[in-house]
């Protein structure tokens, strides 16, 4: 495979900065270990044992190898599909928070309202099982300043790409309606 093709998502320097080698390296090294042919944890499990990078770089290095040779989908992950949306909002974040927090408001903008909050840290985080009942949804707030917000919602264990892909509009556009709901 001409690597140099492949368009990955960390750049050849950056990659090259922080492990010590670029792209074209890690898959001439990767293909020679017979990674093709070998499970996700199998290339991790190599990297540990042969090169000295850090854990984030390890999943980096085998997630690229992967989505570059077909052997895992763009936002795959062993338990379904992930994807993340995230929206900076000119509100203080008690006033964000509140807004998934009480159901009330949630289902003034929210098509789907009813998801169950599992676990929640006041002004920082919620855990919820999404109204399907079968994925998850982490939301998380960020105090950026003077009535500054960022919101990161992360939508997991989907079982398909198409379903990531829809859910990855549904939450930019949800994203975009709080932001309406709360200056309004």
């Amino acid at each position: 495979m001409n690597v140099l093709r492949y368009r990955a998502t960390i750049s050849r320097d950056s990659v090259k900065t922080k492990t010590g080698k670029d792209w074209p390296a890690w898959f001439e090294i990767l293909d020679a270990a017979g990674a093709q042919k070998m499970s996700h944890k199998e290339i991790v499990a190599f990297l540990v044992e042969n090169y000295q990078v850090g854990a984030w770089w390890q999943q980096m290095v085998t997630v690229t190898y992967e989505q570059a040779y077909g052997l895992r989908d763009k936002h795959e992950r062993p338990d379904g599909y992930q994807i993340s949306r995230s929206k900076f909002i000119t509100t203080p974040i008690e006033k964000v928070f509140l807004a998934w927090q009480e159901a009330s408001q949630r289902s003034r903008r929210l098509p789907d309202p009813a998801f169950t909050i599992r676990r929640q840290t006041q002004n920082k985080s919620l855990r919820a099982v999404w109204v399907d009942g079968q994925t998850n949804l982490d939301v998380d707030f960020y105090d950026k300043g003077p009535a500054r917000t960022q919101v990161t919602v992360q939508h997991s264990r989907l079982e398909d790409a198409q379903r990531a892909e829809a859910m990855k509009t549904y939450w930019a556009e949800a994203l975009n309606r709080l932001d309406e709901f709360l200056k309004g």
